[in-house]
């Protein structure tokens, strides 16, 4: 026995650097994650036969069950639709999987659908990670998703390598249920945003302006700038220290963002445009980035 097994419960699987991946759900973002693991002895399964078709041709084996799976491989990524999905695959995982195994929710689902399933899964001597994904079909196909893991450190360097052959950003954000979390933060964001961009269209063509032309300058300069990601710099949103480095940086934001969201609103009362998001951005941009508002001193 290696001594990196020694001491392993009996029926263990070995912890090996190159670890034998099964991946179940091979859906829009399942089936371009697991082809970037096809050429590593990937067990792959799905409930529709023409899923598994492209990765066996690509390398991969097709199971025959959820079951036979978890019984051949090391670590069983799941990327089914919905907590229900999960709960059901995951306890077919449990059932079968040996001790040592590493079992990890790609799925967006509930924290504590993660949370419960990693307490069942502790009684089978099996770690549970929670680790969605986001970079949507196109990260996926290109193997530059970026993934949140909660679970315990072990675990996380388990799956480290694994999960770099389909992201390019994998970070452990905390215990089980901190991936999620983060997942639905940055989802938060990433909706609220699309809200937004509807508001805007409809200031723009409101005023006259293409809505295409405005599409490609804000995919342009986000692409430059880092969009809302930019100033998501600090560990806290308590309020910003006058000493701290970013404080004078965060003024000028709040001082450009509070006058050109001033004047957009000036724009859309002339034209009759409702614009309710970009009120409640006016008056809590300064607050929102640690700062006073531009008339609170």
């Amino acid at each position: 026995m290696s001594e990196a097994n020694r001491g392993a419960p009996e029926g263990a699987l070995p912890r090996d650097s190159r670890m034998a991946v099964g991946f179940i759900g091979l859906g829009q973002m399942g089936a371009p994650m697991a082809g970037h693991l096809a050429g590593r002895g990937l067990v792959v399964y799905d409930t529709r036969p023409d899923a598994m078709a492209p990765l066996v041709k690509a390398g991969a084996r097709a199971a025959k069950s959820v079951a036979d799976v978890a019984a051949h491989a090391e670590l069983v990524s799941i990327m089914v639709r919905d907590d229900d999905q999960v709960n059901e695959v995951g306890d077919e995982v449990l059932a079968s999987a040996r001790p040592g195994t590493v079992l990890a929710i790609h799925s967006t689902i509930r924290a504590k659908t993660a949370e419960d399933l990693a307490a069942r899964a502790r009684r089978y001597e099996i770690e549970v990670v929670d680790a969605p994904v986001s970079g949507g079909f196109m990260g996926a196909s290109a193997g530059s998703l970026a993934v949140m893991v909660g679970g315990t450190d072990a675990a996380f360097e388990r799956c480290r390598e694994p999960f770099g052959a389909w992201a390019d950003l994998v970070l452990h954000m905390g215990p089980v249920g901190a991936g999620t979390r983060t997942k639905l933060a940055r989802n938060m964001l990433h909706f609220i945003s699309f809200t937004a961009a509807a508001e805007a269209q409809r200031l723009a063509e409101a005023s006259g302006v293409s809505l295409r032309k405005l599409g490609r300058v804000v995919r342009h300069t986000d692409a430059i700038t880092g969009g809302a990601g930019s100033i998501m710099l600090r560990p806290t949103t308590a309020p910003l220290d006058p000493g701290d480095d970013l404080y004078d940086i965060l003024c000028h934001t709040r001082d450009l963002g509070e006058k050109d969201l001033s004047l957009a609103l000036q724009l859309a009362d002339e034209l009759g445009v409702d614009v309710p998001l970009a009120r409640i951005a006016r008056d809590r941009f300064g607050p929102g980035l640690g700062l006073p508002g531009d008339t609170d001193g």
